[in-house]
């Protein structure tokens, strides 16, 4: 029998209901579009994405009804692929559990309310070796940085295979390592992250567009935990889509105050894409 990962947010960062969470995902996905450089609602995501090579996004991960239309507004570009996808790999930090490494988990199947899905398990043992992978559920095994980002793929993209990974103590290259190893035509990468965390609503508006100015203009020493709390997944991503000559695009940039909750202490949120 498959060791199985299951879901351990469902019913608090998004709905336990299969039917309500796919309503809920479908939702944001339509009302999804893009954000100009003020910040006001443009254009909708593009209609078509034929650009060949790697493509990337990054998307926030906290309860639904504070990330979830950002996110959404990542996530859409993925419904305009004109080329299958047959594996995501999700890097997000550990909010848990400290340990030194990625860590890649034992499981080999995760679960949510919408199904399962199959770890890549070939993609896997490709990696498995390089440093500083480990193999340990315990990061997997409460973490929502990698979970809530699984609904919105399934409803995306249908079957695909996941190589989930969580940052612990490591480094930016060796981060960009494991990517470079992974990243193809058909797999895309998805790093996980928050931006600035329980700041005054105007502090967090302008640290994190000095964020997002460093991620769409290659300054990964700009980025540390402050900024960012999937800060490593993020800079590894940089570096890796710059020696493939590849760009990130700034989608989606709001926070917790702008979507459904107070404004005296926020939560930051930046969709991004990579091709």
């Amino acid at each position: 029998m498959a060791n199985v990962r299951k879901a351990s947010v469902a019913g608090t960062f998004y709905p336990a209901d299969p039917a309500r969470l796919r309503d809920h995902v479908e939702t944001m996905l339509a009302e999804a579009c893009s954000l100009d450089d003020s910040g006001a609602q443009s254009s909708p995501a593009p209609k078509s994405v034929a650009t060949p090579g790697p493509l990337a996004l990054i998307a926030p991960h906290a309860g639904y009804i504070y990330s979830g239309p950002i996110a959404a507004s990542a996530f859409k570009i993925l419904e305009a692929l004109s080329r299958p996808i047959h594996r995501v790999v999700v890097i997000g930090p550990s909010h848990f559990v400290p340990f030194s490494g990625v860590a890649l988990p034992e499981a080999e199947v995760f679960e949510t309310p919408l199904g399962k899905i199959p770890v890549d398990i070939a993609a896997i043992d490709r990696i498995r070796n390089i440093d500083p992978i480990v193999t340990w559920d315990e990061p997997h095994r409460r973490e929502h940085g990698i979970e809530v980002e699984l609904p919105f793929l399934q409803t995306v993209l249908g079957d695909f295979g996941l190589v989930p990974l969580v940052t612990g103590h490591s480094t930016a290259e060796q981060v960009a390592k494991i990517i470079d190893a992974l990243w193809c035509d058909r797999t895309i990468v998805v790093v996980s992250s928050d931006l600035s965390h329980f700041h005054n609503y105007d502090t967090a508006v302008r640290l994190d567009a000095e964020t997002a100015d460093a991620v769409v203009n290659g300054r990964p020493q700009d980025l540390d935990a402050r900024r960012a709390c999937g800060h490593l997944a993020i800079q590894g991503l940089m570096i890796a889509a710059e020696r493939l000559g590849r760009s990130i695009t700034l989608i989606d940039l709001r926070n917790s105050g702008d979507t459904n909750g107070p404004r005296d202490e926020v939560v930051g949120y930046g969709a991004f894409f990579s091709s």
